[in-house]
């Protein structure tokens, strides 16, 4: 029994890992998007990284990546900059292998 256990355990352990990894990738990816929001509007340096951070606590707000997209778009929309919710949608897709790549980078040393 206590094979099972451990077993159980492992496994538990496993899947908290995983989620844990899942939700670094996340704020890694928002965060490359909010990077990507600031050159289009031209804040650069340390605001482009400040703007950055406002994206990735955008996250916080409700599950998925709804609040994210629609903290996105309102901001470039503020700032004269026509984007739609799918191109948005499509630069998250671009930047989540490129966040993955860079925390597989990181986690190696």
């Amino acid at each position: 029994m206590s094979s099972f256990d451990d077993r159980e355990r492992a496994e538990e352990a496993r899947y908290a890992m995983d989620q844990q990894s899942q939700m670094r990738v996340t704020a890694r990816r928002n965060k490359l998007l909010g990077l990507w929001a600031a050159g289009l509007m031209g804040v650069g340096g340390s605001d482009a990284e400040v703007y950055a951070k406002s994206v990735v606590v955008a996250d916080l707000e409700e599950a998925g990546d709804g609040d994210v997209i629609r903290k996105v778009l309102a901001d470039l929309t503020a700032a004269g900059i026509t984007r739609t919710e799918a191109q948005i949608k499509e630069e998250l897709a671009r930047l989540l292998p490129v966040a993955r790549e860079e925390m597989t980078r990181e986690a190696k040393g």
